[in-house]
């Protein structure tokens, strides 16, 4: 009895036996519940879930069942874990906030953004989503491996078909034994494009990659601040990214309030809600006076309201700090190869995917060949029979039992055991004609079929072919927006080292909404058109500031107030033509009652300019550019008001310079840039026009060779005048007439100094946009009324002028001169009658001894008040 007990006893190494057994508990887990596969980007459970919901055929043309009877049959077959841990994966699996293309339908509670749990699984019921159907799609052509589940009395796939890269799409997350993977979601067709470009080109780097795919879309949208870190993930698939919510600044009756729309990815609204109060309580965050949570199932929407004397820009940025409306998230790309865990970049992961598809592509096909072939061996079989028709029905007759007949026919003709069946088991109406047409009917297109899948199995291009249309039909069925907008980081050289350069529209309204455009956004169109929606204006906003600049040249604001803030031209936005754009203040950390007077795109800050500025009022300074180079976050003092005046217009120059500037009621003056010294930053300036009672300047532009004076009137007309006609005076005069104002044309609104080779822009208080070659704007007198550019409605005038460079631009296409206007229809969705106005220039309205005695006038005036001092 001893020695048996004995027996019994093995003596082991305990460190040995500790380090094998926790391997062994770590593999598992990372195997079998941790890490999903780089193929079909799906974990063990996740992959169980969809197979078993596919074999009890609830696909998604099918009715819901029941929850509880897909997580039964789950446990019951595949996954022998707890039903709370299936029922949880399926739940995330239908939320449309977790999963960015939900794998699963749900039908009832699934949560909330809130936290809130999904209701119990005998409550919900559910079914496979049409986009998982293309997971599962063809699994039953043996494009896939099996295994058996835990008690060896079923089957399971060892991975999906996955007809769509479905890691990178809806992404993953999990913690296994001493590793962790945490990949974000992406867009479907940028994800798709990346495999396409892939498949043509297999030595693209990541960075050519990521030029479709450039970064990230989160399911519950938001913003992601900076690049740096997408392209240290894509590149050695370990990165961390910036995620920002996102938030609009804007007042209602004079008190500024914030307002969220868009949460960072995984951050829980109803927590976030009460960490902020709990800020508010410890004072820790000071001028918040209500917090609402508006959300409904239209969308999100959470209101901070603000007291009045509380700066926006600044407590947002306090917000962003201390909660969850900035979070980061750490993306390591970690993922089962060949049932090893590995680290990878975006490159290899798509790769590893499209090296699956065309495994999977073979598979299909040889199993499609197979099925063709074996058809075909039993038509072979037929068309013998029908050949020897009379011999095959003696012999059948003559033979006692089937197997006898089976048999000699085998022997007779050299069939095989499945052609002689085959025979046998024909029925006698396919000895018709018509039948045995088609049967060779039948036979000739499998040989042709036949022929097809082998050139497909030889040739791998073929192959890759197929992959490229399946994935394109994927892509144009299930592809949506992208949510998720990737920003540039603040003062980040890396960032700006990744951002292509490119010429892009920039548009500013009235109430501070800014936004990014293609400069190929507006196409070219005759003058007198209607025009083409631009900008989505509202609350009877329009847009104000419209310029062609480069993505990574500085952009100088500067404000009525006479202060200068800055932005990089990435930096602003890029938005859809007829969106509204973002709020101003959301970029620039600008004060109350202040607003963008003028913005000017520097290419480069170079000693030999300055900046010509000139006032409302009529005041004039010039500043060197370099005092400009170093501007803070807040801004800076670029000239000193005096009271009520306002900043009204800058420009850059060369000490060189000649300048010209209209009026509201119809004059002009052009003078000499060295007229006015060079003065510190913060200095005054001194008169440039003397103006008339309830006068003031409404345009500024300096003079160039070869080019002609172009001014608008509100009511939209125009005319081009040669700069000749405009003489040279001293600084601080009356200056001299350039348009007779009319009830009819309207006051001045813009003069600018353009040549034929511009085009011209002109925008309308209602925000629509027409653009025209300047050569097709005729030249006229200094005194003319001018000819009609734009046809305006009522309470409709024109906002805003923008001169475009024909250079910077790429025409969409020609006009055609038979159809010169695009009609649009605006807001107010009126009908807008497609015409194009050929109006001549109108008579001129004076006399010429009437316009000489009136320059002579302004000859007299031209000496008077001509002040020097500094205002």
């Amino acid at each position: 009895m001893a020695d048996q007990e004995e027996s019994r006893v093995k003596d082991i190494n305990i460190s040995q036996e500790m380090k094998t057994s926790f391997m062994d508990y770590a593999m598992s887990v990372i195997v079998s519940r941790a890490l999903p596969d780089v193929r079909d980007g799906l974990k063990p459970v996740h992959r169980r879930i969809l197979f078993a919901m596919n074999e009890l055929g609830i696909t998604a043309d099918k009715s819901y069942k029941k929850s509880a009877r897909i997580v039964g049959e789950v446990i019951g077959k595949y996954h022998p874990h707890g039903d709370s841990a299936v029922y949880e994966t399926m739940v995330r699996m239908a939320q449309d906030f977790s999963y960015r293309y939900m794998l699963v339908n749900g039908h009832g509670n699934f949560g909330s953004v809130d936290g809130d749990a999904a209701a119990a699984m005998r409550y919900t019921e559910a079914k496979m989503s049409k986009i998982s159907m293309e997971l599962v799609r063809d699994i039953n052509k043996d494009t896939i491996d099996y295994q058996e589940n835990y008690d060896g009395s079923e089957s399971e796939p060892i991975v999906m078909p996955a007809r769509f890269p479905n890691l990178l799409i809806n992404g993953t997350s999990g913690i296994a034994v001493g590793m962790a993977t945490n990949i974000p979601p992406h867009h479907l067709s940028e994800i798709i494009d990346g495999v396409l470009a892939l498949s043509k080109n297999p030595e693209i780097t990541t960075a050519e990659l990521m030029e479709h795919i450039p970064g990230p879309d989160f399911p519950t949208a938001g913003e992601i601040v900076g690049i740096s870190g997408i392209r240290r993930a894509y590149e050695t698939g370990k990165g961390s990214i910036l995620i920002r919510s996102k938030a609009e600044i804007d007042e209602v009756n004079g008190k500024p309030r914030i307002i969220v729309r868009e949460l960072p990815y995984q951050v829980n609204k109803a927590r976030l809600i009460e960490k902020i109060a709990e800020l508010v309580r410890d004072k820790k965050i000071d001028g918040i006076t209500d917090l609402r949570d508006e959300s409904d199932r239209t969308g999100m929407r959470m209101v901070l309201e603000l007291r009045r004397d509380v700066n926006a820009n600044v407590l947002l940025n306090n917000l962003y700090k201390q909660t969850a409306l900035q979070t980061s998230f750490g993306i390591n790309m970690l993922a089962l190869v060949n049932g090893r865990p590995k680290v990878m970049g975006l490159k290899e992961v798509l790769f590893h995917y499209l090296e699956h598809q065309k495994v999977v592509i073979r598979r299909r096909t040889e199993f499609e060949l197979r099925k063709a072939e074996a058809r075909a061996h039993i038509l072979e079989g037929l068309r013998i029979a029908l050949d020897h028709l009379d011999e095959v029905i003696a012999l059948i007759r003559g033979s006692q039992t089937t197997e006898i007949a089976r048999n000699s026919l085998i022997e007779k003709f050299e069939l095989s055991h499945d052609q002689a069946q085959a025979i046998l088991d024909m029925r006698l109406q396919r000895l018709t004609g018509l039948e045995r047409d088609k049967i060779e009917a039948e036979y000739s297109e499998l040989r042709a079929k036949i022929a097809e899948l082998k050139a497909i199995l030889a040739d791998e291009e073929k192959v890759l072919e197929i992959i490229r249309e399946e994935l394109t039909e994927i892509r144009d069925k299930y592809g949506d927006d992208r949510r998720t907008i990737i920003t540039f980081g603040e003062d980040s050289l890396e960032d700006e080292d990744l951002i292509p350069r490119q010429n892009v529209v920039i548009t500013l309204s009235h109430h501070g909404y800014i936004k990014r455009l293609p400069v190929s956004t507006y196409r070219s169109q005759k003058r007198g058109g209607r025009g083409v929606q631009g900008m989505g204006t509202h609350d009877e906003d329009f847009v104000r500031h419209l310029f062609v600049t480069n993505s990574h040249d500085t952009l100088l604001f500067f404000t009525n107030k006479g202060k200068v803030y800055r932005l990089k031209g990435y930096e602003v936005p890029e938005q859809k033509r007829t969106s509204k754009g973002i709020p101003i203040i959301n970029l620039l950390q600008i004060e109350k009652g202040e607003y963008i007077s003028t913005v000017i795109p520097i290419s480069e800050f170079t000693e030999n300019q300055s900046l010509f500025f000139m006032t409302k009022y009529g005041v004039s300074k010039r500043t060197e550019l370099k005092a400009f180079a170093n501007i803070r976050r807040g801004g800076l003092f670029a000239i000193k008001l005096r009271e009520e005046d306002e900043l009204h217009g800058v420009r850059l120059t060369d000490g060189s310079k000649e300048i010209i500037a209209g009026t509201h009621l119809g004059m002009s003056i052009r003078f000499n840039e060295n007229d006015v010294r060079l003065m510190g930053r913060t200095a005054a300036g001194v008169k440039g026009i003397n103006l008339s009672q309830g006068d003031e300047v409404i345009g500024m532009d300096t003079i160039e060779e070869n080019h002609d004076i172009l001014i608008v009137t509100e009511n939209g007309f125009g005319k081009r005048t040669p700069i000749e006609e405009y003489r040279q005076q001293t600084r601080g005069g009356k200056g001299i007439k350039t348009l007779n104002v009319t009830e009819k044309n309207g006051k001045l609104v813009s003069l600018k100094v353009v040549s034929p080779e511009h085009d011209l822009m002109v925008i309308t208080t209602n925000g629509v946009i027409i653009r025209m070659h300047v050569a097709e704007i005729s030249q006229t007198g200094r005194s003319t009324q001018g000819v009609r550019l734009i046809r305006v409605g009522d309470e409709e005038f024109v906002s805003t002028v923008a001169r475009v460079n024909i250079d910077d631009v790429e025409e969409d296409e020609e006009v055609d001169p038979e159809a010169q206007t695009e009609a649009i229809v605006t807001e107010s969705n009126s009908d807008i009658e497609q015409t194009s106005d050929t109006e001549t220039s109108d008579e001129v309205s004076d006399k010429e001894t009437e316009i000489e005695k009136q320059e002579e006038t302004d000859e007299s005036q031209d000496t008077d008040d001509n002040d020097d001092s500094e205002s």
